[in-house]
């Protein structure tokens, strides 16, 4: 059976099947195990089968994303952060959030809790890959534009031709070394606007290990999305 990768975040496998059957390209997604299968009549060439299930990607990591667990942020419990597992408590007498002895302290009100998290997360999120940024743009000799946070599922970061830069705020969710790489591999395209032999030596040239992290982010990454902080 032939399959064809959906790139993104994650990269979603399709399995490709003719049927003598079928009068229409069909998309079906198993509840039991969410395995994607597309059905190709017979005499219907395989890319317009590729270019159904690209038209069709919205519906369908909504559809895989409403079948996995997700991870609701609440006082007592934990929340992902720099790779590790931080505790979310509750502090009377406090306005917003605090980061004291491993320990997230947060008013002692549940509804506003994974709101309070989120909004500290973004703060750290929007230092660190400033920070990184700044790092690899000197060690470029070049400059970039600004950097907007967004929460994105398709990918991870973005650098357009004027420089500017886009990341998703949950990568401070991810251990730290994950982070810099993305940080690393928008700026590199401040020197190759592309994904060509030359941008990649020029990825590894600040980021060596850039292979691990990018491994990590295809097979721990989606985790990140599934983690709720709002009902």
């Amino acid at each position: 059976m032939a399959r064809h990768v959906l790139d993104g975040n994650p990269p979603i496998t399709v399995e490709l099947r003719r049927s003598a059957r079928a009068r229409r390209l069909s998309l079906r997604v198993s509840r039991l195990d969410g395995r994607v299968t597309l059905t190709l009549p017979h005499g219907v060439p395989e890319r317009e089968g590729v270019a159904f299930i690209a038209s069709r990607e919205g519906w369908l990591r909504d559809h895989l994303g409403a079948m996995r667990d997700e991870h609701a942020v609440r006082l007592g419990g934990v929340v992902p952060f720099r790779g590790q597992a931080l505790p979310v408590r509750a502090a009377d007498r406090q306005r917003g959030a605090a980061l004291r002895d491993g320990v997230l302290w947060v008013p002692d009100d549940p509804a506003t809790a994974g709101t309070r998290v989120q909004i500290f997360l973004k703060a750290q999120a929007r230092d660190a890959l400033a920070a990184a940024s700044d790092r690899y743009a000197a060690a470029l000799g070049r400059s970039y534009g600004r950097i907007t946070l967004r929460d994105t599922r398709s990918r991870w970061g973005s650098c357009t031709s004027a420089g500017d830069l886009m990341y998703s705020w949950r990568l401070i969710m991810a251990p730290p070394d994950v982070l810099d790489y993305v940080a690393a591999h928008e700026l590199a395209h401040l020197v190759e606007m592309n994904h060509s032999a030359a941008f990649w030596a020029v990825v590894a040239r600040l980021f060596p290990d850039h292979d691990r992290c990018r491994r990590w982010l295809r097979t721990e990454g989606d985790a990140l999305h599934r983690v709720r902080f709002t009902d």
